[in-house]
C-alpha cells in the first residue's frame, strides 16, 4: 500500500483527500515506478475540476493528483522497450495514474531515463514545464535578436521560457505580479507589473514596433489585451487557452514523446532549462502545495518531495 493525495469526485478543493492504495499493476505500454519528486501544476487542478476528463485515464475514483514525476522503476507492463527496472526515470502520468503518491504507472511512450548529474528534483519539473517551453518557442521559431513577451512570466513554466528565449539570444520582456518580478529578473527579463498600471501602454513604451511573438501562459482577458501587441497574430502563442484561434494566435503544439524528454533533460544537464524552484513539499503537505499554485501565488516551480 501506498499513501496517495487525490479526489473522489470532481470539484473544487473541498474533494480532494488523503488514502492508501495498492500499487497499480503496469498496463501494456507502462511501467511502475517509486516516486520520488512530483512537480505541480496548473494542469493538476484542471483535471480535478473535471475540466479535461480525458487525461483520468477511465480509471474509477478515486483519482490520484499529479501529471509529473521523477522516480525509480520498479516493474514493467507488457511491450515496453528502453526501459529497465532500476532505471531513474521522469515522465507523464498520461493514463490516470497520478503522481501525489508514493507509487504509481506512468506511459513507457512518455517516460525517458534521468541522465547522469541530473537530480530527480529538476527532472520531475520537465514533463511538464520543460517540454511546454520547449515546445512553445520551436513553435515561435524566432531568430536571435527578436523580441518575445512572455504574459505571466512568474510560474514555473513562464520562468523556464524565458530561461530559453534568453539562451536563444532573444530580447525577453515579462507580465506578472510584483512579487514574482526577483525570480523573474533573475533570469534576464525586462518586466513588466501588471498591478502597477496599464500593461499595453508600458510593453510599447519598450517596444514601439511591436512584438515579434508572445507567449500566453494567462489566457483569458489578459491574453485578449496583449494580442494586439504582436506584429503578427499566428506568432500569438498561448499555453492554456485554446480559443486563441479565434484571435488569430496558435495553441501550443505538443511533444510529449520520449525524445522530446531526452532532449529536455539534455537542456535541464546544460543548464539552459534549470527550474526556478521556489516551494518543496513533503507529500503530506500536497493540499498546500497545489493550493499555493491553484490561487496564483507561486514565483517559480512547486514540488512534492514523496520519498
Amino acid at each position: 500500500m501506498a499513501q496517495a493525495w487525490g479526489f473522489g469526485r470532481y470539484g473544487g478543493p473541498e474533494v480532494q483527500e488523503f488514502f492508501d492504495r495498492p500499487d497499480p499493476i503496469p498496463g501494456r505500454g507502462e511501467v511502475l515506478i517509486r516516486v520520488d519528486v512530483a512537480g505541480v501544476n496548473p494542469l493538476d487542478y484542471m483535471v480535478r475540476s473535471g475540466l479535461v476528463p480525458g487525461l483520468d485515464g477511465g480509471r474509477p475514483f478515486p483519482l490520484v493528483l499529479g501529471m509529473e514525476a521523477a522516480g525509480t522503476v520498479i516493474a514493467l507492463g507488457e511491450g515496453v522497450d528502453g526501459l529497465e527496472v532500476g532505471d531513474a526515470v521522469f515522465g507523464f502520468a498520461l493514463t490516470g495514474g497520478g503522481t501525489y503518491a508514493g507509487t504509481t504507472v506512468l506511459s513507457a511512450a512518455h517516460t525517458a531515463r534521468i541522465p547522469v548529474g541530473l537530480s530527480a528534483t529538476v527532472a520531475a519539473t520537465l514533463p511538464v514545464a520543460g517540454t511546454t517551453a520547449v515546445d512553445a518557442l520551436d513553435q515561435l521559431g524566432l531568430p536571435a535578436g527578436a523580441t518575445v513577451l512572455v504574459n505571466g512570466v512568474g510560474g514555473g513554466v513562464g520562468l523556464l521560457v524565458a530561461r530559453l528565449a534568453a539562451e536563444r539570444e532573444l530580447r525577453v520582456i515579462g507580465t506578472g505580479s510584483a512579487a514574482k518580478r526577483e525570480p523573474a529578473e533573475t533570469v534576464g527579463v525586462r518586466f513588466i507589473d501588471y498591478t502597477a498600471g496599464d500593461v499595453v501602454a508600458a510593453a510599447r513604451e519598450l517596444v514601439p514596433d511591436g512584438f515579434d511573438g508572445i507567449v500566453d501562459l494567462v489566457g483569458g482577458t489578459s491574453l485578449r489585451a496583449v494580442a494586439p501587441l504582436a506584429k503578427d497574430p499566428r506568432n500569438v502563442i498561448a499555453v492554456g487557452d485554446m480559443s486563441v484561434p479565434e484571435i488569430g494566435g496558435r495553441f501550443v503544439e505538443r511533444r510529449l514523446d520520449r525524445e522530446n524528454l531526452e532532449r529536455a533533460a539534455w537542456l535541464a544537464l546544460d543548464g539552459v532549462l534549470t527550474p526556478v524552484i521556489t516551494a518543496v513539499h513533503p507529500l503530506s503537505d500536497a493540499p498546500a502545495a497545489l493550493a499555493t499554485v491553484e490561487n496564483g501565488h507561486a514565483p517559480g516551480k512547486v514540488i512534492i518531495k514523496v520519498a
